[in-house]
C-alpha cells in the first residue's frame, strides 16, 4: 500500500495515526469466515491482522523494521478502543484484543480523527516578528562584505596603514553596546532560523511553542561540554546520582567494572534494570514534554535519502533542552550504543535480543506527550533507533553554528554603527538609515570631526522623519504615533520640520522614546 508524506507542521501524530487508519482499512483483507456455527462476510483474525500491520509498519519509514509483534498487538488494540475495528458482534472500547483468531470488522462509520485548526488550538501564540526570514539571514555574509568592500574603497590607501595618519573618525564613531540579552537573542534567532530552514517550515511557531525556548540553555550546551563532548552542570544536583552513573558505567564497560560490585549469575540483568527503572521514575520524559511536537515533526526526516538532514535537525533540536536532559541523553545513549556492540555482554533478555531490548526498554523514558498519545509508543522506537545509532554526531556540538554565532557576536561588537544609526519605527523592524562614507583626504581636528558627526547624525533624523510624513502605506494612526514618539526625541528637528502654529513645541503625550537602541536581531553569516 502506498503511504501519503507526512511533512513537518502541526498535529503529525493526528495526521499519521488517520494515515495508518486509511491504510489499515484499504488494504487488509476481509473474507467470509465460519465461527460457532455461523458465518460471519466480510471480517478477518486477529492473528491476520498483526501479520499483516506488522509488515506495514516494518516497511513504513515513519516506523521503521524495529516494530514488533507485540508492539502491533498494541496498537490494534488501540484501533479497537476508538472504534477503527470492532468484533463481529459489533462491540468495541471496552473489548480487548489478543493475537489469536477472535474475528473483527470494521464499522461502518469513519474512524479518522479531527485535526484542529492551528488558529483556534489552545495555547497557540502569536507569530513574534523577527527578522528569521530565509532571504535576509542568508544575505548577511554578502552584506557584510560589501560594506567591508566599500570602506576600504572610500578611505585613501595612504592613511589605511594607520599610525599618526590614521582618521580620527574611524577612532571617535561611537560603537554599537551589545547587552547579555542582545547576545542571548542571537545565539536563539540564529539556532533556531538555522532549525527552520532544515524543516521546510514557513514558521517554527506551527511545530514548536517559542515561549519554551530558553536561549540560556543553548549557550549552556554548546559552550560548557568536558573533553567527551557531555554537557557539564553548574548544579550537580540535577546531575544523575552516583549510584545510577557507577550502574550505567559498569554496563558501559562490561566486563571492565569496578571489582568491589558483587559479581553473581544473573548480576548484569539486575544493574540493567536498576538504570532503566531510574530513568522511568523521572516526571518527564529525558526530551520533554514542551518539545515533543517538535521531536515528533523530525521524525518525517527519518529517511533513507534524508539521513544526514536528520542529524543535522536532530543537533539543533537537542541544543533546545535543559542542560540536565541533554546531558541524561547523552550519557544514556552512551551507555545504549556500547552495550548494543559489546559481543562480550551477556544476554540481558532471552528471547530478545540486544539491540532491540536497548531499543524498547528506554524508548518511553525518551519521548512521550503530557496526554497520552495512540502512536507514542511506535514514534518513540524509530526516533530513540536513531539516536542510538548516531548519538555521537546528534549529540555533539555543532561547530559551523557556534563559528556563526560567535563570528556575528564579534562583527557586531566591532562594526561602527552611530548610536543614531538604527531605529525601529515599523512594528518593530529595524529601519537601517544610510552612513555616509568619508574620504579622508586629509587629518582633521577633533572639533571638525565632532561637528561632521553631529551634521551627519542630524541629516539621518531629517531623512528618516521626512520617511514618516511622505510613506504611503503606513496608516494615519500608525503615522501619528510614531511622529509623537519622533517629536519626544528629537523636538529640534521636529519643530524646524513642522512649526506649531503658536511657535513653541508641544510635548507628546506618549512616554516610551522611539529610537532607544533595541535588541540586534540575528543574521546568520552561514549559508
Amino acid at each position: 500500500m502506498s503511504s501519503h508524506v507526512i511533512t513537518p507542521g502541526p498535529y503529525r501524530a493526528t495526521k499519521l495515526w488517520n494515515e495508518m487508519t486509511r491504510l489499515f482499512r484499504a488494504g487488509m483483507p476481509v473474507k467470509k469466515h465460519r465461527q460457532n456455527f455461523r458465518h460471519h462476510a466480510a471480517c478477518f483474525t486477529a492473528s491476520a491482522a498483526v501479520d499483516w500491520m506488522h509488515q506495514l509498519l516494518r516497511s513504513n519509514n515513519n516506523f521503521g523494521p524495529d516494530v514488533t509483534r507485540q508492539q502491533t498487538v498494541q496498537l490494534l488494540k488501540k484501533f479497537l478502543k476508538n472504534h477503527v475495528i470492532e468484533d463481529v458482534k459489533g462491540r468495541w472500547g471496552t473489548e480487548d484484543l489478543e493475537d489469536n483468531n477472535t474475528l473483527y470488522r470494521f464499522p461502518s462509520t469513519s474512524p479518522l480523527k479531527p485535526i484542529p485548526c492551528p488558529a483556534s488550538a489552545p495555547g497557540s501564540i502569536k507569530k513574534r516578528p523577527s527578522f528569521r526570514d530565509k532571504e535576509s539571514f542568508f544575505r548577511f555574509r554578502s552584506i557584510k562584505k560589501q560594506l567591508e568592500n566599500e570602506t576600504q574603497e572610500n578611505v585613501d590607501p595612504a592613511l589605511q596603514a594607520g599610525g599618526e595618519n590614521e582618521p580620527i573618525g574611524e577612532q571617535q564613531v561611537p560603537r554599537r553596546e551589545l547587552t547579555v540579552d542582545d547576545e542571548q537573542e542571537i545565539w536563539r534567532d540564529i539556532t533556531l532560523t538555522h532549525l527552520q530552514r532544515i524543516l521546510g517550515v514557513g514558521s517554527l511557531d506551527e511545530v514548536l511553542d517559542q515561549r519554551y525556548v530558553n536561549p540560556q540553555n543553548i549557550i549552556h550546551n554548546m559552550t560548557k561540554v568536558n573533553k567527551h563532548g557531555v554537557v557539564t552542570l553548574d548544579d550537580k544536583t540535577n546531575d544523575l546520582p552516583h549510584w545510577v552513573l557507577s550502574a550505567m558505567k559498569s554496563l558501559a564497560n562490561w566486563p571492565k567494572y569496578d571489582s568491589a560490585q558483587p559479581s553473581y549469575p544473573g548480576f548484569e540483568r539486575d544493574v540493567f534494570k536498576t538504570v532503566s527503572d531510574y530513568f522511568y521514575s523521572l516526571p518527564q520524559p529525558v526530551l520533554t514534554y514542551e518539545l515533543y511536537e517538535l521531536f515528533i515533526n523530525v521524525l518525517g526526516l527519518l529517511q533513507p535519502q534524508c539521513e544526514r538532514v536528520a542529524i543535522e535537525a536532530l543537533q539543533l533540536c537537542t541544543l533546545l533542552l535543559p542542560p540536565s536532559c541533554r546531558r541524561k541523553l547523552q550519557l544514556l545513549m552512551r551507555m545504549m550504543s556500547r552495550i548494543s556492540q559489546n559481543v562480550d555482554m551477556p544476554r540481558l533478555h532471552p528471547a530478545i535480543g540486544t539491540r532491540t531490548l536497548m531499543v524498547h526498554t528506554f524508548s518511553g523514558c525518551v519521548l512521550g506527550s503530557a496526554e497520552e498519545c495512540d502512536l507514542d509508543e511506535l514514534l518513540a522506537t524509530r526516533l530513540v533507533s536513531f539516536l542510538m545509532d548516531h548519538q555521537h554526531s546528534i549529540l555533539s556540538v555543532p561547530e559551523y553554528l557556534l563559528s556563526a554565532i560567535n563570528d556575528h557576536i564579534q562583527y557586531l561588537r566591532t562594526v561602527q554603527v552611530p548610536i543614531d544609526g538604527v531605529s525601529k519605527v515599523d512594528g518593530g523592524n529595524p529601519v537601517c538609515l544610510p552612513m555616509p562614507m568619508y574620504a579622508f583626504c586629509r587629518q582633521i581636528s577633533g572639533a571638525e570631526f565632532e561637528q561632521q558627526k553631529l551634521a551627519s547624525s542630524q541629516k539621518a533624523m531629517e531623512e528618516l522623519l521626512e520617511m514618516l510624513l511622505t510613506d504611503q502605506n503606513m496608516s494615519e494612526k500608525d503615522r501619528r504615533k510614531k511622529l509623537k514618539q519622533f517629536q519626544k526625541q528629537y523636538p529640534d528637528i521636529y519643530s524646524r520640520r513642522l512649526p506649531s502654529s503658536d511657535g513653541t513645541n508641544n510635548k507628546p503625550k506618549i512616554k516610551p522614546p522611539l529610537l532607544n537602541i533595541k535588541k540586534t536581531k540575528a543574521f546568520s553569516i552561514r549559508n
